[in-house]
């Protein structure tokens, strides 16, 4: 049985259901942090990485929600691959920059902080690749 067409995931308003699960798990997250984990990651001095964490899940769940709009917009059908692709490094590059960080600040495990810089490295292609969609979109 198919989901009714309301609910169906389409290649448009993905990057709108991502930007916005990212910008509910920032607020989550940071909620959390300061009203249950702050003694703790006080107390192991990771205050820091986890407001870091937040801070850049949020800011780019809010780039995935433009992404999303953007796609949706007719003029822009010229530099959608583009926008995609930013898409994907805006949503790997913060799961892996702040999901990272954040589990390094809760668990003190010192590998993943070579893996931060992976997912700081993908959201900066992501923000090339939307550089490159501002530079080649042409209007009609």
């Amino acid at each position: 049985m198919q989901d009714p067409p309301a609910f169906r995931m389409t290649h448009n308003n993905s990057w709108l259901f991502c930007g916005a699960l990212l910008g509910g798990l920032s607020v989550t997250l940071g909620s959390f942090g300061v009203h249950w984990l702050k003694t703790h990651l006080e107390k192991i001095h990771q205050t820091d990485n986890w407001e870091t964490a937040v801070r850049y899940c949020l800011f780019h769940a809010i780039v995935l929600l433009i992404v999303g709009i953007a796609h949706q917009i007719e003029s822009f059908a010229n530099v959608r691959v583009w926008l995609s692709r930013a898409g994907w490094c805006f949503l790997f590059g913060t799961l892996l920059f702040s999901g990272c960080l954040a589990v390094l600040a809760l668990s003190g495990i010192k590998i993943l902080g070579a893996v931060v810089p992976i997912g700081g490295g993908l959201l900066i292609a992501g923000w090339l690749c939307m550089a490159y969609a501002g530079w080649s979109h042409k209007t009609t």
